[in-house]
């Protein structure tokens, strides 16, 4: 059993895939047109990941997903985590690039976290390993 795929729900797949892939500097992977609706299967990679572990920009039109979407931001909680190098340089770099943190980088332990807001409905942590 692999994980290859992680969806998060978001409120406009053209923004997200803008901030996801011109912000966060994910590489865009797949961009297929759904037949039966007007939204696409979107995907993003992790230039510093594996290739095929994608990460899916799930359109939240289902009224369940909107709702949990909502529900996790008014109570501060990151819908996903992606790991970083150097939390606090990318922090400052993703902050002169216009986005909006909730919580800076802070020692939780082992690791430092910090969490942002991805402008298409979404809280995201980031988190870099400190020790042990």
């Amino acid at each position: 059993m692999k994980i290859k795929l992680n969806s998060i729900f978001v409120e406009n797949q053209d923004k997200a895939l803008a901030f996801y892939t011109g912000v966060l500097g994910f590489k865009p992977s797949k961009d297929i047109p759904m037949e039966s609706c007007e939204f696409r299967w979107i995907t993003v990679v992790s230039p510093e990941g594996h290739p095929d572990v994608e990460l899916v920009l799930e359109p939240n039109a289902n009224p369940a997903a909107k709702v949990y979407q909502e529900a996790l931001v008014k109570q501060g909680i990151p819908i996903t985590a992606f790991e970083v190098d150097d939390i606090v340089a990318e922090a400052k770099r993703l902050k002169q690039a216009g986005v909006q943190f909730t919580m800076d980088p802070t020692d939780a332990g082992p690791v430092k976290i910090a969490i942002f807001a991805d402008t298409c409905g979404n809280l995201i942590q980031i988190y870099q390993v400190t020790g042990a």
